[in-house]
């Protein structure tokens, strides 16, 4: 991809999409599924992963039927990041940036910076706890090389490598469904929480539901979808195919949500166990479900932070180039992109640093999900403010039925995040 900076935007009325080419084949289809898959599965971030695992330990199985109805507002969120993608060939910072001046484009960087960063620590801390479960070593001594081995993979492989390595490390996330079953949960009362939904107005359960909303929902993932979009450019009548490919891949993400969420219930839930973090999920599994669960899940916390962390980083650093009209993308050499690789090691230096710092995993989630909380819907408002400008999206902007479906999924997260933030700060 040649330089990325500020574009014009498209004559109103017209598609950015005018080159049309062969229809998907069936491998296209598959093909297709890879950015939404991608996407979908890097919220199953080990952020993500504690609030499950602090889910399951308190409620055990009680709000499975939240996690699947998680499903359709994602979906709608997701499709529409898609859709932006595609069409205008541009990520949301770009779109913002040429669209709607300085002052909401600076809000938007500043919210993703701010999660970005501080997730970037909660993952890297995660993923260095998950293989210090499973050798036995310390995690401080993982922290600088997994940083180093993430930030190798994006200074040296191109987009599309990039991609494929994060679809092998997706099979790691199978691991939630191995370490559910030998969890041994009662079947039938997993299948009756999920179905029928049921709700008690205790702290645990309050609590566990707002954070699960607000957690389930950051920016990078959607933004990511932008960026997939933009870089893998692919024929105007693939439109419908990419916008499948995004709902499958975060129906991935939820299933995803659901195993943890079981395997954690019935072990740590049942046995009244109670955990803060993934890494205290993973070690308590072991004396209630044996080693093989333990380790087992280990696996499927270390490949969250193997997903995750690229998208973090890359994410950064595609929202700064955004805002400077830097040249930028994974497929850019380094000697022709110094800015754009610069920040994404300045993401990974600042976020080791946080995790390193003595700062306890604990304070770190709490701020992360204080700042998702606030930041989050910002991002959304920009992505549906985008999604219906003809400016950009032409004859090819979003239907009024999937935006009214995008703007009531902010309204749930403002009211998740407003209220998730004023129980932790103690604010009645």
């Amino acid at each position: 991809m040649a330089r990325v900076g500020r574009e014009e935007p498209g004559e109103p009325g017209k598609s950015r999409l005018d080159s049309r080419g062969p229809g998907p084949t069936p491998r296209d289809y598959v093909r297709a599924t890879a950015p939404g898959l991608v996407a979908g599965a890097a919220d199953t971030d080990p952020t993500t992963v504690a609030t499950l695992a602090v889910l399951g330990a308190a409620t055990v199985y009680g709000l499975a039927w939240l996690v699947v109805l998680l499903f359709p507002l994602l979906a709608v969120i997701q499709v529409i990041a898609a859709r932006v993608g595609q069409v205008s060939r541009s990520d949301l910072q770009s779109c913002v940036g040429r669209l709607y001046g300085r002052p909401l484009r600076l809000v938007l960087l500043l919210s993703v910076l701010v999660v970005n960063i501080v997730t970037i620590a909660a993952d890297l801390e995660a993923g260095a706890a998950a293989l210090a479960l499973l050798t036995g070593i310390g995690y401080a001594w993982y922290l600088v090389p997994l940083a180093a081995l993430l930030l190798g993979l994006l200074l040296l492989g191109s987009f599309s490598q990039v991609q494929r390595v994060l679809r092998f490390v997706l099979l790691g996330l199978l691991a939630y469904g191995v370490a559910a079953v030998l969890a041994h949960p009662d079947w039938w009362a997993v299948l009756g929480s999920t179905f029928v939904p049921r709700f008690r107005w205790s702290s645990n359960w309050t609590a566990g539901a707002l954070a699960l909303l607000g957690t389930t929902m950051t920016s990078y993932v959607y933004i990511w979808q932008t960026i997939e979009e933009s870089e893998d450019q692919v024929p105007s009548n693939w439109l419908r195919t990419r916008e499948v490919g995004a709902a499958t891949g975060i129906g991935f993400g939820v299933v995803l949500f659901w195993f943890i969420l079981v395997s954690t219930g019935a072990t740590l839930g049942v046995h009244h166990r109670t955990v803060v973090t993934a890494r205290d999920a993973a070690a308590a599994l072991q004396p209630v479900a044996g080693r093989y669960a333990a380790d087992v899940f280990a696996v499927g916390l270390l490949a969250s932070a193997l997903v995750a962390l690229p998208v973090l980083m890359a994410t950064t650093a595609y929202v700064v180039g955004a805002e400077f009209s830097w040249t930028r993308g994974l497929s850019q050499p380094v000697r022709g992109a110094g800015r754009f690789y610069a920040a994404i090691g300045t993401s990974v230096a600042l976020g080791g640093l946080i995790a390193a710092s003595g700062i306890s995993p604990i304070r770190i989630l709490f701020i992360a999900s204080v700042a998702g909380g606030i930041a989050t819907p910002v991002g959304m408002v920009c992505l549906l403010l985008v999604a219906r400008d003809r400016r950009v999206m032409g004859p090819s902007r979003v239907s009024a039925g999937l935006a009214a479906g995008g703007w009531c999924t902010v309204a749930i997260v403002v009211v998740a995040g407003v209220s998730f933030i004023a129980r932790a700060l103690g604010i009645p």
